[in-house]
């Protein structure tokens, strides 16, 4: 017996109903549920949704499951050898890559629509979607020299900062401090040119493979190194300067959130931590709202900070003191 009954599903006015059997599901004790009345709610709170939109409309989105595949393709394309396919002959690396991009960037260019259409009303004119995704994907696809050229640093940093690392190729295919940059640097490029959905997917698809979570708006320099990374948290506003060294569970993080007159989150102005050049943050660190950290300091393990320190600090936990009280001494 089959717990599903199929029927078809009628509409009237825009609201589903189910005939004699239509659409119904049949439980253990034999008591229906309705299909229809659930798919109608169901309708009824996504047009609600669609009326408080500005436009009073929804449109398609951009699919996760396409940009997962095009940021596979986009990661393969910088490290043809290490994320291309098996076998990878050198004399065919450059067809390889050409090939991937030709098929990737169209992809691309097509969620970039799509994305601009929810940001922009869905006009078509001179300037409208279809051209600027052409320029956002031209611009992505240029940048992919200097995005492989930022990576090579974050590659030599992480091989130079960790001991167990016995060879650059081990460092580009197991360090998830690794993988998440790569992924970053791409998301990066994407958020600055305005397609902040499409690079959180990305960001996202890091987050979920490495535990390690990047707004794709934070700014990093070159030869940034997480090591291990599980729980490392970077947030939107974040500014990091050049040879920047975390370890897990760091956190750079907002202390608090504005509001506006209406009583709104404020959006888009910094609140995230400034880490200068060649600073060094221990695992379990929590440096919140913005403050600069200043260049050469390090910060230790478990430590919170929501103050600047000026160059060369070194920021510990306050030292455990050990006292005894004998017969009540210590009241």
């Amino acid at each position: 017996m089959s717990f599903l009954k199929t029927g078809g599903i009628a509409r009237d006015h825009g609201r589903a109903s189910s005939g004699s059997d239509a659409g119904a599901v049949g439980n253990e004790a034999g008591a229906p549920l309705d299909l229809g009345r659930v798919v109608a709610g169901l309708a009824d709170l996504r047009a609600a949704s669609a009326e408080r939109r500005p436009d009073g409309t929804s449109r398609a989105l951009p699919s996760r499951d396409v940009m997962l595949d095009v940021t596979d393709g986009l990661v393969a394309a910088l490290f043809p050898r290490h994320f291309g396919p098996g076998g990878l002959h050198t004399g065919d690396v450059d067809n390889f890559v050409a090939g991937t991009l030709k098929t990737k960037l169209p992809a691309l260019q097509h969620q970039v629509q799509l994305e601009l259409a929810q940001r922009d009303g869905g006009g078509e004119g001179a300037f409208g979607p279809v051209r600027t995704a052409l320029e956002i994907v031209a611009e992505i696809a240029s940048a992919l020299p200097d995005v492989r050229a930022l990576l090579d640093t974050d590659i030599r940093a992480a091989y130079a900062g960790d001991p167990s690392a016995k060879s650059l190729d081990e460092v580009i295919c197991c360090f998830p401090g690794v993988a998440a940059m790569i992924r970053h640097r791409i998301a990066h490029r994407l958020y600055k040119s305005g397609v902040t959905l499409l690079a959180r997917m990305i960001a996202e698809f890091a987050h979920s493979q490495t535990g390690i979570d990047i707004h794709p708006g934070a700014q990093i320099g070159e030869s940034f190194f997480i090591d291990h990374g599980t729980g490392v948290v970077i947030g939107e506003t974040a500014v990091i300067g050049r040879h920047v060294r975390l370890y897990q569970a760091v956190t750079l993080g907002a202390k608090r959130f504005e509001v506006d007159d209406s009583g709104s989150l404020r959006k888009d102005y910094p609140r995230h931590p400034i880490v200068e050049d060649d600073v060094v943050i221990y695992s379990g660190a929590t440096v919140l709202g913005r403050v600069t950290i200043g260049k050469g300091s390090s910060i230790g393990g478990n430590v919170w900070l929501t103050q600047s320190v000026p160059p060369g600090s070194h920021v510990t936990q306050a030292k455990v003191r050990h006292e005894s009280f004998d017969d009540g001494a210590g009241i």
